[in-house]
C-alpha cells in the first residue's frame, strides 16, 4: 500500500492515473477510522479503478483547542485496517503541507445554511471545512468523493461547495453506519467510557421516537419528548431540531419528509447524529 505525505508525490500519482485513463474515488477522513469509513472505502473501492484516502486532522474546523488536542490519531492503525482493501492509497500530510505559505484559496460565502444548527453552535467550523475540502478537492481532483449521511449538513456544504468552485466532482452520499445497539459510528466514539457510550444511546432511542410518532402527535410534544429521552441519561443538548432535510429550516409542523437533527455533550464528548422521518399520518 502507497502513503504519501507530500502534495508533489500526490500531484505525480495522479497525473500517472489520468494517462492510464483509470477513475479515482476519494475519501477524505480524520483518522480514527471505524467501520463508517470503511464502508466508504469499500464502496469507492467497487466504483473507481482507485481509491485514495486522506487522513488529516484540520485545525482549521475546531472550535476549541482541547478538542482538537483530544481527537485521536492512531496513523498506523488506520493504515493496517485500509491494508485490506483493494486499490487504496493513503494521503497523510502535516499541516504545512495541507497549507502550504501562498497557496491560494477564495473563501465561500456559506449563507443561511452556514448559520443554522452545526454552523451556528460551532462558528467558523465549516469554513474550516471548506477550505480544506476545497484544498483537497483541487490537488486530488477525484472523479467521485464519498462523504457519510451523519454529517448531514456537512455534506450540504460540501455540495455546495463542488459546485461553487465548479469542481465538477460527482458526490457520493452514503448512509450512516450504526453499531447493533443503533450508536452512529465515530472517531470520537473511542473517548466515551463504557458507562458514557451506554448513556449515548439515547439519541438513537430519541431519534427513533420522533421517527416512529412523525405524524401522529404534535410535532412540539415529540420534540420535548425526545429531549427527555436524551437529558434523562444525563447528556448536555446542544440542540435537537427538526428540520427540512432540504433547507435544513426549522418545521413547525409536520410535513411529508423532515430531519431531526441532535448534537449532544456526553461527559466532555460531543456527539452529532440525525435520521429522516416520514410522517405516517398528516393532519
Amino acid at each position: 500500500m502507497q502513503t504519501f505525505v507530500t502534495r508533489d508525490e500526490i500531484t505525480n500519482w495522479r497525473k500517472q492515473l489520468a494517462r492510464d485513463q483509470k477513475k479515482l474515488g476519494f475519501v477524505p477522513t480524520m483518522g480514527a477510522l471505524h467501520d463508517g469509513h470503511l464502508s466508504l472505502v469499500k464502496k469507492a473501492s467497487e466504483e473507481n479503478d482507485a481509491v485514495l484516502v486522506s487522513i488529516f486532522v484540520n485545525p482549521k474546523q475546531f472550535n476549541q483547542q482541547a478538542d482538537l488536542q483530544a481527537y485521536p490519531r492512531m496513523l498506523d492503525a488506520d493504515i493496517a485496517l485500509l491494508r485490506a482493501l483493494p486499490n487504496v492509497v493513503i494521503f497523510a500530510p502535516n499541516e504545512a503541507e495541507m497549507y502550504p505559505t501562498g497557496l491560494a484559496f477564495e473563501p465561500m460565502q456559506l449563507g443561511e445554511i452556514g448559520t443554522v444548527l452545526e454552523g451556528a453552535k460551532r462558528p467558523g467550523h465549516f469554513d474550516g471545512v471548506v477550505h480544506v475540502v476545497h484544498h483537497l478537492f483541487a490537488l486530488i481532483a477525484p472523479d467521485r468523493a464519498y462523504f457519510g449521511e451523519k454529517d448531514f449538513q456537512q455534506l450540504a456544504v460540501i455540495r455546495k461547495l463542488n459546485e461553487h468552485y465548479q469542481f465538477g466532482i460527482e458526490i457520493i452520499a452514503c448512509p450512516t453506519k450504526r453499531d447493533p445497539d443503533g450508536l452512529a459510528m465515530s472517531s470520537r466514539n473511542l473517548r466515551l467510557s463504557a458507562n458514557e457510550r451506554n448513556n449515548a444511546l439515547s439519541i438513537f432511542k430519541a431519534l427513533t421516537l420522533i421517527k416512529e410518532n412523525a405524524g401522529k402527535l404534535p410535532i412540539d410534544a415529540v420534540r420535548n419528548q425526545a429531549i427527555q429521552i436524551i437529558e434523562e441519561a444525563g447528556l448536555m443538548i446542544d440542540y435537537l431540531e427538526i428540520v427540512d432535510p432540504r433547507s435544513l429550516k426549522i418545521c413547525q409542523s409536520w410535513q411529508q419528509i423532515q430531519l431531526c437533527c441532535v448534537a449532544a455533550f456526553c461527559g466532555e464528548v460531543r456527539l452529532i447524529d440525525n435520521m429522516l422521518c416520514e410522517s405516517v399520518k398528516l393532519p
